[in-house]
């Protein structure tokens, strides 16, 4: 082992003072990239339905038929649907989402990521296009059909990231690559929100299908580029520069952790309370995060009366703070690291900063509708501290084990969206009948439980030590 690290502290002194120094950062610059606009990308086709269906639901006829009287209002939207409907309707996606986590996480250890996540997400791309023409012909069943294919093809979004960042970046560049891949999601949510809200307004075909159009072609030509342009690893690559090659390989070998797979240690894995640590932590996550990322329009719309147009703006806006506090914090997280505080402590104190934070915010936002500058304060605030889960246990998964790093969040993931697809449903239960602030409390009430209880369990039981 005293040879190994010899050898890579060679090669980093042979590059210190070369000019290419630059350069051979650049291959793995691009795939982390190309990774950030992927995760981008997925977020974006899965959060334009939430400012879509503010203008595609008929909200007079539903107040009306609410009341038990009977019409329809022409200048509002197509369709009738319920608020227990549209829940539907949102969770669609998910429930295609979660059922190939664990497939596309077995599959990926055999046969390699570039390809499953690449041709995935066309899948999800090309079936966006057909959007509009589901909902007008099928209503809403038809619709939930379309979306569940969507969330099919995005299925290997996460393990695949995962597995190719496991591959590609080297350990102490992981809490800073992780965040800025994952960050993805949010900057997504941030183009995808406004957009989303502009081209409902503007756009063509009756405003809500551009929505879809637009997404869709701008999503196939990022496949393209990705199938283009990633290679599965360093060691196969034909793009980069030897130098970086044997950096990113030496480092990986220098942490004790071999280049090949080995048979994926399932009892072992069964057994860990630090995978379990994640595994808790991973589903309140998305428990809170689906709750406003599919709620937040319509609480904008039906309580604070905010137009459509401004809409996707405004509810964008916490998702911006997200985004870029994910990257201070990954760089604080890898500083820590750098400066000798443990993996273990610097994973929970991003953590509990990362879901605590939005647990205080969701309780504080449901006493403040009366203000729609302070509402939106508290989001901002509380969406933007749970960008540290992004250095918590987000990126945990390559702490415990880069070789079945992919296998670890299907499996996290794959459970984290089958609570998260609960989100909307019990969100649209109990606005259902009176959707009024006190309902809202509520909603916002158990998501803050969820935070607070994972969060807790984390703090508990996580570790930042190798396991397999």
């Amino acid at each position: 082992m005293a040879n190994r690290g010899g050898e890579v502290a060679e090669i980093r002194e042979r590059y210190a003072s070369d000019k290419e120094i630059p350069r051979w950062r650049k291959t793995r610059f691009l795939v982390v990239l190309m990774l950030f606009s992927g995760m981008a990308n997925a977020y974006v086709m899965r959060t334009n339905m939430s400012v879509a269906i503010v203008a595609m639901v008929n909200h007079t006829a539903i107040s009306e038929a609410d009341s038990g009287a009977q019409g329809r209002s022409l200048e509002d939207g197509e369709f009738v649907w319920s608020y227990k409907v549209q829940g539907y309707v949102l969770s669609s996606f998910f429930y295609g989402y979660v059922i190939t986590q664990i497939p596309f996480g077995l599959l990926i250890k055999y046969f390699g990521a570039r390809h499953f996540l690449g041709w995935g997400m066309m899948v999800n791309s090309l079936a966006a296009l057909f959007v509009p023409i589901s909902a007008r012909s099928g209503g809403a069943v038809g619709l939930c059909v379309v979306r569940f294919i969507q969330g099919l093809g995005e299925g290997p979004i996460v393990p695949s990231s995962h597995s190719l960042l496991a591959l590609w970046v080297p350990p102490d560049e992981r809490s800073l690559a992780g965040a800025a891949v994952y960050a993805g999601a949010q900057f997504g949510t941030i183009v995808s929100m406004p957009l989303s809200g502009l081209l409902a307004h503007y756009g063509f075909d009756g405003g809500w299908p551009s929505i879809f159009y637009v997404f869709g072609v701008v999503s196939t030509i990022w496949c393209v580029l990705f199938i283009w342009l990633v290679q599965e690893s360093p060691a196969v690559s034909t793009r980069i520069r030897e130098a970086e090659r044997q950096h990113i390989l030496q480092a990986i070998w220098q942490q004790n952790q071999p280049l090949e797979m080995g048979q994926i240690p399932f009892l072992a894995i069964a057994r860990s309370p630090p995978f379990y640590a994640i595994l808790v932590a991973h589903a309140g996550q998305n428990y809170g995060y689906e709750t406003l990322m599919t709620m937040l329009p319509t609480y904008m719309y039906g309580v604070l009366d905010v137009d459509i147009q401004s809409n996707g703006l405004i509810s964008s806006l916490p998702y911006l703070a997200m985004w870029i506090l994910a990257i201070v914090f990954g760089m604080l997280a890898g500083c820590l690291i750098r400066r000798h505080c443990s993996v273990t402590l610097t994973r929970k104190l991003m953590n509990s900063l990362g879901q605590y934070g939005p647990a205080v915010a969701l309780i504080s936002v449901g006493y403040a509708h009366h203000s729609l500058w302070l509402t939106c304060l508290i989001f901002v605030v509380g969406m933007g501290l749970n960008g540290a889960i992004y250095s918590g246990f987000k990126i945990n998964h390559l702490d415990l084990s880069p070789r079945f790093a992919g296998f670890l969040i299907a499996i996290t993931n794959c459970v984290a969206n089958l609570v998260g697809l609960l989100a909307p449903m019990v969100a649209g239960h109990v606005i259902d009948e009176k959707p009024g602030v006190d309902n809202w409390r509520i909603v916002f009430f158990i998501a803050a439980g969820v935070f607070v209880f994972t969060a807790s369990f984390y703090n508990v039981f996580a570790s930042g030590r190798p396991q397999w």
